[in-house]
């Protein structure tokens, strides 16, 4: 059985390039994604971060879902407490209808921006999210008793199924609750500093068969760049540890160049933390990205690898991605 990937695009936005233009070369990603035998393609909710214009999934999806034909398309993920349940439900109702069995609905509980952003949002808590979940789903399904006073309200189109629901994860703490629930997986590797097998193994374990989900599916996020050569990939790297540093300071800059990372003074404490940072990231030439891959497949029992690259130059970046598919392509899961 073949090594399924997927793309997970945070629509970076690079140094010295309009955030509409980020935006826009996302549907050069998705049509090359589609081209190349990705399985799916999903968009994260980020806001009020300069660095990452995936503030509106939806609308990219819907765009997105009208350029191609088979890939699947979805939230990785939508932050439930930043929504109303209800409007969740309708919009990913929506997009079930304009793409019938195309559309997967990821959901996190984490804020996806700052806490003024947060404020500015209404965003509710991380902790209300299974109460959250369970009132989206009670609304799509109709499960309110007569005297409830959400009786009778509908989630339209109604004739459009939910789409299968994955719940995100980057630390283990949801695991159990998608395992119970018979829901997807997914661990986010790519920034998580926890380790997955501990979060994978425990949604297995725990997982009950559920109409969406006969069996457990789990997919992990990787971040990944790939380049002809280690030696292109190693530079084309400097971006995300630049990017990863700013970020820990609290920076949310647009993604830095190559160039503009080699400028940077590193102090040695620094250059530490960039390296330690390095371990979430698979970087190098076709074939040495694509042992790695295999390793972690194969260590973590993933069904799915999602891949996620934070590349400065689009061009690299929409390379990037044609050769891990390229590399992966004759690979078989163990």
């Amino acid at each position: 059985m073949s090594i399924d990937l997927s793309v997970l695009d945070l629509v970076p936005v690079p140094s010295g390039t309009a955030p509409s233009a980020a935006v826009r070369n996302s549907l050069d990603l998705a049509r090359l994604a589609e081209a190349r035998g990705y399985t799916r393609y999903w968009i994260s909710e980020h806001h009020s971060m300069p660095a990452i214009a995936s503030s509106s999934p939806e609308v990219l999806l819907s765009r997105i879902g009208a350029l191609t034909e088979r890939i699947r398309i979805g939230s990785g993920g939508i932050m439930l407490p930043n929504h109303a349940p209800m409007r969740v439900a309708e919009h990913f109702r929506t997009l079930e209808a304009l793409y019938p069995g195309r559309v997967d609905l990821g959901l996190g509980r984490a804020p996806g921006s700052d806490m003024r952003a947060n404020r500015a949002l209404h965003a509710g808590s991380g902790e209300h999210f299974t109460e959250m979940l369970d009132e989206m789903l009670s609304l799509a399904e109709g499960r309110y008793d007569a005297d409830h006073p959400y009786a009778g309200v509908k989630i339209v189109p109604e004739d459009a199924p939910m789409p299968p629901i994955w719940i995100l994860g980057s630390s283990g703490a949801s695991a159990e609750m998608a395992g119970a629930g018979g829901y997807g997986y997914s661990f986010a590797s790519h920034f998580s500093p926890m380790p997955a097998e501990p979060a994978l193994e425990r949604y297995r374990y725990t997982f009950e068969p559920s109409s969406r989900f006969p069996t457990p599916h789990t997919i992990l996020g990787v971040s990944v760049i790939c380049a002809p050569t280690d030696e292109e990939a190693e530079t084309l790297a400097s971006t995300v540890d630049l990017m990863w540093l700013r970020l820990r300071k609290g920076q949310f800059l647009p993604l830095p160049s190559p160039d503009e990372a080699r400028a940077y003074s590193y102090s040695d404490m620094e250059r530490n933390a960039v390296k330690e940072n390095r371990a979430r990231h698979v970087i190098g030439s076709p074939e040495t990205v694509s042992e790695q891959l295999q390793d972690m497949a194969q260590r973590t029992g993933a069904s799915e690898l999602m891949i996620v690259s934070n590349i400065h130059d689009a061009n690299a970046r929409l390379r990037s991605y044609e050769l891990v598919a390229d590399a992966m392509s004759t690979v078989t899961a163990i």
